[in-house]
């Protein structure tokens, strides 16, 4: 069938809004899943979901109006849910979006990053415990309990005796942004992830906790073993070897992350939201 010009370009502009409104609909539901998936709320909002799903499908087949009327009455208040529920990865994703990145050469990172690597390289050899907190965009201030202000430059030798055995601040765990240490002596947030084997210690579910909540980066020698491990966005990866520590920190530190376009924002956050908190299985890797 022919359609008149006039009458075409009415069609076209009476449906390009719905197609619009469904396009946008349909991705927010799609990224909603992916960020949600795999992280500490997805088992409740799962069966939230599916009871008030099932709920409303029964009162609707049997015509329960009461029930209805009160379900409808519920709805009002299911985005405060949503918040409560989800509220460590929500403050997550605002600190993401809402601080820009400190710029930094990448000889600058090198050089922080072969501090990291020397101080690994000489605690775990003598199975000294360690936890080591690198600072990205979002403030460990918020999420950090307690510790001690110190304030100065990151060296192998100052790392070394923060954490040498019987030192006053040598539980706990330090914070480091760029070449300076900021605290030191830290309670960080432990992981409730379930199904973690009972063999990861303190320190361990501490990395892995504050890897949960912010973007740091986390590294653990294990005072028993000697082991070396690191945690970033959720995931733990244990029993590693200081040259590929050295790798991965190369890899996630010494990159241009910098949105500068509306296109390379969108795929910033489009990164951010595929590798939410959960958002792949860690349980190969723990």
């Amino acid at each position: 069938m022919n359609f008149p010009a006039p009458a075409l370009i009415v069609l076209l502009h009476s449906f390009w809004r719905p197609a619009l409104e469904i396009l946008i609909l349909a991705l927010g539901i799609y990224y909603a899943f992916i960020f949600i998936r795999g992280t500490r709320g997805a088992p409740v909002a799962t069966g939230f979901l599916g009871l008030l799903l099932a709920a409303t499908l029964v009162t609707k087949l049997l015509q329960l109006d009461v029930l209805t009327a009160l379900l409808t009455q519920f709805f009002a208040f299911l985005p405060f849910a949503v918040v409560v529920i989800f509220q460590p990865e929500l403050r997550r994703l605002l600190a993401e979006l809402g601080n820009l990145p400190i710029p930094s050469s990448m000889r600058e990172q090198r050089e922080n990053i072969a501090v990291i690597i020397q101080t690994v390289d000489r605690l775990a050899p003598v199975k000294i415990g360690a936890l080591i907190a690198l600072e990205q965009r979002i403030q460990l201030s918020d999420v950090v309990e307690s510790g001690l202000r110190v304030d100065c430059e990151a060296t192998p030798e100052m790392l070394e005796t923060i954490f040498f055995p019987n030192n006053a601040i040598h539980d706990g765990g330090v914070i480091i942004k760029g070449d300076r240490i900021l605290r030191a002596a830290c309670m960080f947030p432990l992981s409730h992830k379930p199904n973690l084997p009972k063999s990861l210690g303190t320190r361990h579910r501490a990395a892995l906790g504050l890897s949960e909540e912010t973007d740091a980066i986390v590294i653990v020698v294990s005072e028993e073993t000697g082991a070396i491990s690191y945690a970033w966005k959720g995931q733990l990866k244990r029993g590693i070897r200081i040259e590929e520590l050295q790798s991965a920190l190369t890899q996630l530190l010494v990159r241009n992350v910098q949105p500068r376009g509306l296109w390379d924002w969108v795929r910033h956050l489009t990164s951010f939201l595929r590798t939410a908190p959960g958002a792949r299985s860690t349980e190969e890797e723990i």
